[in-house]
């Protein structure tokens, strides 16, 4: 068996409704992404970088869970806080000595649960290498971006 054959696919296709407004579609779901009204949008949902730390949260929760059930440790409850700075110059074209992405991320995952310190600690270092989502975010993704002209 070869690594692809374990690969599952995840699509969306997207729309721009204007030039910070956009419709996404995926599987049977559709949500919107746009800037808030300071950032010249008209504030119809998140913006693409809360986005993705909000996927990051999704992403974190789902796991948090899915390895607390196989180590046996009982959660009444997760709460996820992630927060970072982004220098808006690289994306503004005012400067090209920045990252235009987020410059460091903090996470903070609060669960009530009566497990002690060294296994929540062994826990979140397990969520942290298996989440898929902070996997992307951490490490580089070879990308293939191409623009072309519809027919």
């Amino acid at each position: 068996m070869s690594k692809a054959d374990n690969l599952e696919r995840f699509t969306i296709s997207a729309e721009s409704e204007s030039e910070t407004k956009t419709v996404v579609e995926t599987r049977d779901f559709e949500f919107i992404v746009d800037e808030p009204a300071a950032l010249g949008g008209t504030n119809s949902g998140p913006n693409p970088v809360e986005y993705l730390i909000s996927a990051w949260a999704g992403c974190l929760n789902v796991v948090v869970h899915t390895v607390s059930e196989e180590r046996e440790i009982d959660l009444d409850s997760v709460e996820i806080e992630i927060q970072g700075d982004l220098d808006p110059r690289k994306f503004l074209g005012a400067a090209e000595d920045v990252r235009a992405g987020y410059q460091e991320l903090q996470v903070q995952i609060e669960v009530e649960s009566d497990a002690d310190e060294e296994t929540l600690n062994a826990l979140c270092a397990e969520v942290e290498e298996r989440c898929p989502v902070g996997d992307n975010i951490g490490n580089p993704t070879p990308t293939n971006v191409i623009i072309e002209a519809s027919e």
